[in-house]
């Protein structure tokens, strides 16, 4: 792999992940290039995870299209390494199973899965965005007596591992837009380059009637939607930079608000897209809350634990003594219903994300826009 076959491939995949797409259209584009790139067997598995959690929301191979029962199973459940959670949580963010193997891959289940699929190694990287949260995984596979991944080529998964989970997070924002499920559900708006409102899913008024110094009903739109989109038409001096500009506003409410903005530059004229969400949404906690009867301390303790925060980790980060934080896993347990740690994330998993990620699968079948939050009953 040359290095201007990768500098070409990075600026390709920024470009794609820069305009807002629905997210079946963007792993499909994307594993053009990386095909190109990083040569490996058959397609990549995009994942997409929860933030707060880091629970699996969404999976996408093509030519997989149900995501087997038992390895759903392995991964929340079974005693291996190199789970998804394990790579999002490391410090380098990228791992292969012969790595975490100490090089006898044959030791691990999983690799015993993969082989009889055909892949022998594995490569998995965490989608990362620069600002701290991860919204996916990548996985990647050869097959047997290929050439192991080259530290050139893990360089250069991460490269662009910040633009696809930046891709991933706006592309689940407009498809939770399009198809509103929640009161708070994102508004998407499509400005032309003169700043004239060209499209807008329902309920985008409300979203910008929080907003300082907006009136939608006099056609006059909030002076951070105006910065906002000044910002991103001034991208178009350098084209190749594939940024997604963001800004924070304090409602008229008192909630702080977030706007997104990118170019769309695939239909002519450029056009500018702004997606406008509550600050954090979280929906695991309201899940947890209502689910299980959670105090605050219980919530944040769980979400920790679902993380894979070990005791000492959850004390350091929560301020509490190693005692306390057995304590409030002790109430956790009874609350919920289980005895171990494991037993909590398989259960939360089962019960919240696995509908999530069955539903994700029809509606990748049906080419309708996937989703990123847990499911919850109606």
């Amino acid at each position: 792999m040359s290095a201007d076959t990768m500098r070409r491939g990075a600026e390709k995949i920024t470009r794609l992940c820069a305009e807002p797409r629905d997210l079946v259209s963007l792993w499909n584009e994307t594993t053009e290039v990386l095909q190109r790139v990083v040569p490996h067997f058959w397609t990549p598995c995009f994942y997409t995870l929860d933030p707060s959690s880091l629970l699996m929301t969404s999976h996408f191979h093509l030519g997989l299209a149900e995501f087997p029962g038992e390895w759903l199973a392995a991964e929340y459940y079974a005693d291996d390494v190199h789970q998804l959670t394990d790579v999002a949580r490391s410090t380098s963010g990228i791992s292969t199973l012969h790595e975490a193997t100490g090089g006898d891959p044959s030791s691990s289940p999983r690799w015993h899965r993969n082989m009889a699929m055909g892949g022998d190694q594995e490569l998995i990287a965490r989608l990362r965005t620069r600002s701290g949260e991860v919204w996916g995984a990548l996985g990647l596979y050869r097959e047997p007596r290929d050439a192991m991944f080259t530290e050139l080529e893990k360089a250069f998964v991460m490269s662009v591992a910040p633009a696809l989970a930046e891709g991933a997070r706006a592309a689940l924002l407009v498809g939770q837009a399009r198809e509103p499920e929640f009161a708070d559900s994102p508004g998407l708006l499509i400005l032309d380059r003169s700043w004239n409102v060209d499209s807008a899913t329902p309920g985008v008024e409300r979203w910008l009637s929080e907003l300082p110094d907006g009136d939608w009903d006099a056609g006059r739109l909030p002076s951070s939607v105006l910065t906002l989109a000044g910002r991103v038409l001034g991208m178009a001096e350098n084209p190749d930079r594939g940024e997604i500009a963001v800004f924070r506003v304090l409602s008229r409410t008192g909630i702080w608000v977030v706007l997104h903005g990118a170019r769309l530059t695939s239909t002519g004229d450029p056009r500018i897209a702004i997606i406008i969400e509550p600050a954090n949404p979280g929906r695991l906690y309201p899940l947890l809350m209502s689910a299980y009867g959670l105090t605050e301390r219980e919530k944040e303790v769980t979400r920790l634990v679902l993380q894979g925060s070990s005791t000492a980790q959850i004390a350091a980060d929560l301020v509490l003594s190693a005692h306390t934080v057995q304590q409030h896993l002790k109430s956790i347990f009874d609350k919920t219903g289980v005895h171990s740690r494991r037993d909590l994330v398989g259960k939360v998993f089962f019960a919240h994300y696995e509908p999530r990620l069955r539903d994700n699968e029809r509606r990748a079948q049906n080419e309708q826009p996937l989703r990123g939050e847990p499911w919850q009953s109606r």
